[in-house]
């Protein structure tokens, strides 16, 4: 099995260019990151300060949100919200400059949630077309585009496989893949036993946390004896992201693997 760390949520007791090199120090080559900049068209220093750090760790950047509004306000992505669509455009050409030069290939749209005074026929109709412009953008060199179930979040209308299936649908373009995050779906009441076996083609990445309190593996309630060979026999081989909170040092908390 081959992990990454999603540096966002680990190694965060440090300044987010120097997570890279401590996940190389910890032995991963592998991470991915949210959105890593406040802005969705951040300035040119800025971004090439992230790439080099990237680089410089000799790590490779294997997932990458995009633009998802302020998200420690709540906010959970902009793709559906109508007056932000010029928003996701821009930074759509930042994500995809980062992919070519970082061999990125995986990059997750948060949906948005529900707007007070705009329908949700609407908002869906703006996510779809800037589903396809950018599967359109990122495919033009391998890349795929991701759309996850989340949890924890009034208003967000993707909480099962069933919903995200339901938009990547709509938009039609092979390079749409769901999001496969165990924790999220067993917290919003999903089956993910279930889902891995039913859609195993339209999975595009893992990630794993254990529910409740998004904990590493055998820190909750999830079957993760059960988990492994259930991911195993929906032939899934790309990467498993690592994102919880860590439950001391991060660099203490990986010892799971080694079990």
């Amino acid at each position: 099995m081959e992990y990454d760390l999603n540096l966002s949520m680990l190694f965060t007791e440090l300044d987010l260019l120097r997570r890279p090199a401590a996940a190389r120090a910890a032995g991963f080559d592998a991470v991915e990151f949210w959105w890593p900049f406040a802005e969705p068209v951040p300035a040119d220093a800025e971004v090439e300060r992230f790439a080099r750090a990237i680089e410089d760790a000799g790590v490779r950047l294997v997932g990458l949100n995009f633009h998802a509004g302020d998200m420690p306000a709540g906010e959970r992505g902009v793709l559906s919200h109508p007056r932000r669509a010029r928003e996701f455009a821009a930074n759509l050409d930042v994500v995809a400059d980062l992919g070519r030069r970082l061999g990125c290939r995986k990059f997750n749209a948060l949906y948005g949630t529900r707007l007070d005074g705009v329908s949700a026929a609407e908002q869906d109709e703006v996510a779809a077309a800037s589903l396809a412009r950018a599967a359109e953008v990122v495919g033009g060199f391998g890349g795929a585009v991701l759309l996850e179930p989340v949890s924890g979040t009034p208003g967000y209308p993707l909480l099962t496989a069933a919903d995200a299936a339901a938009v990547i649908e709509r938009v039609g373009a092979d390079n749409v893949r769901l999001l496969f995050d165990v924790y999220h779906l067993v917290v919003n009441g999903d089956d993910p036993w279930a889902v891995l076996s039913e859609r195993a083609g339209s999975i595009g990445h893992v990630q794993i946390a254990d529910a409740p309190g998004r904990g590493a593996p055998g820190t909750g309630e999830i079957d993760f004896e059960r988990f492994w060979p259930a991911l195993a026999a929906a032939g899934y081989d790309g990467h498993v992201g690592l994102e919880y909170r860590p439950g001391g040092p991060s660099a203490g908390s990986f010892g799971w693997i080694r079990r």
